[in-house]
């Protein structure tokens, strides 16, 4: 125990430490509170600070949204009376027209024009003087996009140029696949090139070269409806470069030839006189437009006396066909096939009007019951095969709208073939030959069995340049054929 010095009160020396200790905890405790307060209230401050920023700009972002939407507002209406002051003056025009109009067919006792119903004007209707306020005239830039027709003359054509060999390229590119590398026309469709002179027979080859009078025509037609199946994307020098392909193809105009619209009057198209006026109206109409017998035309009872399957318009499918007249007037001209011309590849009606290929040896047999020959007779020497001539005369039928050979045989766009094996090139006098001719002919060539192997199955890798538009055989037999089947005709 200790005493202390002004006091009675005695504490012992252990508690007084402790005393002293617990103490200095409090006031240490006391300090770190306040560290942490002041932490807090400093970060608050931060926050608050953050805060009071976002809110000015909230506030700002909001003014100028204020301010677009009525800018946007004044604008909207602004584009609203300018509309309805456009309209507005197209109705008072639309009506200044319609009165003008109804005025002069008041002076002049005109009634306005009325569409056709069926086949005869109706009656116009009564003038009442009412203006319904309906459609307008028509934009000068809207009567343009319609106005794309192309004259005999040129006129209407647009400014542009192609050439030859750019117009080989794109009607290989767009138009090929449809009619041939070479204009000659694939499975269907239609063959461009060729046909000259046909056009008096009775299956007549009409072609761009043979038939059409009008180039105005060809341009016209390439520009708005090929390439088939995305027509219109043809620019203006595409089409001239194609039409000038497919005249090149029918010899209308040389390989240096650049068609556009300043040349275009230059170009002399093949039939351009073989048209004649259509003079019906004056000549036929006042014949068929009497007042015709509704009833009682006929004295007797109405029956049916023939059939078209009796004359082969229409096929049956009873197999009758083959005894019909057409099958009959077909076996006359040497086949069963439909239609006069032959190609490879065709369809013959056999016995029992089922579809069947050609047989050679049938061709033959027929060829040789015409002329007494039996199969068993023996071939002069040196002659060809008769099986191979037949059917080199049916793979011939891929050139006979160009080429014709046998007694009779003329020029077309190729030249007549009889004696070609063994001639000297360019050597039938009166047919206009190409330059590549002329020059192959001035070097002493000759058609050969090896030339014409090579020429028949690629007629333009053989002599560049040739206008000749047929691809070419792919089967060397066919080629052999041919070759045999020229050999059979002399000069």
């Amino acid at each position: 125990m200790s005493k202390s010095p002004k006091s009675n009160i005695f504490i012992p020396a252990a508690g007084g430490a402790a005393l002293a200790i617990g103490v200095a905890y409090g006031v240490a405790t006391t300090n770190y509170g306040n560290d942490q307060i002041e932490a807090l209230s400093a970060s608050f401050e931060k926050e608050r600070a953050v805060t009071t920023e976002l809110s000015a700009r909230a506030d700002e972002a909001a003014a100028q949204l204020a301010e677009l939407q009525a800018s946007a507002s004044e604008e909207l209406a602004a584009a609203r009376a300018e509309a309805e002051e456009l309209a507005s003056s197209a109705e008072r025009r639309i009506a200044a027209l319609q009165s003008q109009l109804q005025s002069a067919q008041s002076a002049g006792g005109v009634a306005a024009p009325v569409a056709a119903t069926g086949s005869a004007m109706s009656a116009p209707a009564p003038n009442t003087g009412v203006a319904f306020g309906l459609g307008r005239a028509a934009f000068a830039e809207e009567i343009a996009s319609w106005d794309v027709d192309v004259l005999p003359d040129g006129r209407g054509l647009p400014v542009g140029s192609g050439d030859v060999w750019t117009g080989e390229e794109v009607f290989t590119e767009k138009c090929a696949a449809c009619h041939g590398d070479f204009a000659e026309g694939r499975d269907a469709w239609p063959v461009l090139a060729g046909g000259f002179d046909t056009l008096a027979d009775q299956d007549p080859v009409k072609t761009v070269g043979s038939y059409w009078p009008y180039l105005s025509t060809v341009w016209d037609y390439v520009h708005r409806s090929m390439p088939f199946g995305n027509a219109g994307t043809l620019t203006a020098d595409e089409t001239y470069a194609i039409t000038a392909y497919i005249l090149y193809s029918n010899d209308l105009i040389g390989d240096d030839f650049v068609l556009s619209n300043e040349t275009f009057s230059e170009v002399e198209m093949y039939n351009t006189a073989g048209f004649i006026i259509d003079n019906r109206p004056e000549v036929e109409y006042a014949i068929w437009r009497g007042e015709p017998c509704m009833t009682d035309c006929k004295s007797g009872p109405v029956e049916i006396t023939r059939r078209s399957s009796d004359v082969g318009v229409t096929p049956a499918d009873d197999g009758s066909m083959v005894e019909s007249v057409m099958e009959q007037q077909l076996k006359t001209l040497g086949g069963m096939e439909w239609g006069k011309e032959r190609v490879a590849g065709s369809v013959f009606m056999g016995a029992g009007g089922v579809a069947q290929d050609e047989d050679p040896a049938e061709a033959v047999q027929m060829a040789q019951a015409d002329t007494g020959e039996t199969a068993t007779d023996a071939a002069a020497p040196g002659a060809p095969d008769p099986a191979l001539v037949a059917k080199g005369e049916v793979a011939f039928k891929k050139c006979a709208s160009c080429h014709q050979v046998g007694e009779g045989a003329k020029n077309r766009s190729g030249p007549v073939l009889n004696g070609v094996v063994g001639r000297s090139f360019a050597a039938v006098e009166g047919f206009k030959y190409s330059s590549v001719f002329q020059e192959a002919a001035a070097e002493g060539r000759v058609w050969d069995d090896a030339a014409l192997t090579e020429f028949l199955a690629k007629p333009r890798a053989y002599l560049k340049g040739t206008r000749m538009s047929f691809a070419g055989f792919r089967d060397p037999a066919e080629i052999e054929a041919v070759i045999a089947y020229l050999k059979s005709f002399s000069e």
